[in-house]
C-alpha cells in the first residue's frame, strides 16, 4: 500500500530517551483536501513496549496487492520517512496510543499491546471512534482497564 492510499500513518521519530513515533489518520481540511492529520504521539517507553505490535501493523499496512510483504519492511524501522497502515491495524495502534499517554509501567504497556494485536479490528475501530469522538477520559479509562494497562 502506497502513502497516499493509507488510512494512517506512522512516522519514527528519535528523541533523547530513544525512538518513539507519530501517529497520522487521513482526513479532510477545510478546502476538502485529503492530509495526513496528527492523531497522537507514543513514547519512547511504549513505543519499545509496542514494538510488535506496531512492527506488524507496519508489516500488514505495507503489503503489496498481491499479498505480499514488501521488501522495504524487513529490517528496523527508520525514523524519518513515513509507514502506511490499513484501517484495522492503524486503529489498534491509534487505541494502543492513546491510552499508553501518560503511563509508565512497560509490563502494563506491553500486556495492553499484546491484547490489541490480537483484538478484533471492528472492536478497536468502534473504540477509536469513542476516544476521538469527545468522551476521551471515561472511554480511555475503560479501555486502560479492559487492556490491563491500569489496575
Amino acid at each position: 500500500m502506497k502513502i497516499r492510499q493509507a488510512s494512517f500513518a506512522l512516522r519514527v521519530v528519535r528523541r533523547r530517551a530513544g525512538d518513539a513515533a507519530i501517529l497520522y489518520r487521513r482526513s479532510l481540511d477545510e478546502q476538502l483536501n485529503e492530509r495526513l492529520t496528527r492523531v497522537t504521539s507514543i513514547s519512547p517507553l511504549a513505543f519499545a513496549s509496542a514494538a510488535a505490535l506496531i512492527r506488524q501493523a507496519v508489516r500488514e499496512g505495507s503489503r503489496e496487492a498481491g499479498g505480499k510483504p514488501s521488501s522495504k519492511t524487513r529490517g528496523t524501522l527508520e525514523p524519518g520517512p513515513f509507514y502506511p497502515l490499513d484501517p484495522d491495524w492503524g486503529a489498534r495502534v491509534a487505541c494502543f496510543a492513546m491510552i499508553a499517554s501518560g503511563l509508565r509501567n512497560a509490563d502494563r504497556l506491553h500486556r495492553s499491546a499484546g491484547h490489541l494485536q490480537s483484538s478484533d479490528p471492528g472492536e478497536a475501530a468502534w473504540w477509536f471512534g469513542l476516544m476521538r469522538n469527545g468522551r476521551l477520559v471515561r472511554t480511555r479509562r475503560a479501555l486502560r482497564i479492559l487492556l490491563e494497562a491500569v489496575k
